[in-house]
């Protein structure tokens, strides 16, 4: 996987020319200040910052901000992974072969196995 930046905020805000102060206004800031402080990773925005983000530009926010969201996915698969093996240890029954079925979903590379042979017997 490419390593990705962790925010995309000002290679679209050149792109669609405008300045600082214009997405200030568009987002609701009172100047160009704090839009400069989120390109430079000075200050970390809000989800609805982000969301206004994503209505400015028409990028979804996990593009946007592609290196926070990057880190946090694999934090999450992470987490998944060691909750499938916690699940392990239980009774495996219907609903625990669905929780697996979508911690599976959310590890690659766990694609090639089965959530099932994440239960031992």
């Amino acid at each position: 996987m490419a390593h990705r930046l962790p925010n995309y905020l000002r290679t679209h805000r050149k792109r669609a020319g405008l300045s600082q102060d214009e997405v200030a206004f568009l987002l609701g800031c009172r100047s160009g200040a704090k839009v400069s402080r989120y390109e430079r990773l000075a200050r970390r925005p809000s989800l609805e910052t982000a969301f206004a983000y994503e209505a400015v530009f028409g990028v979804p926010a996990r593009e946007l901000f592609a290196g926070g969201y990057e880190k946090v996915e694999k934090e999450v698969v992470k987490r998944a992974r060691v909750l499938g093996e916690m699940l392990n240890v239980t009774q495996p029954d219907r609903t625990v072969h669905r929780k697996l079925d979508r911690l599976k979903a959310m590890t690659p590379a766990a694609e090639s196995e089965s959530p099932q042979s994440w239960i031992t017997s």
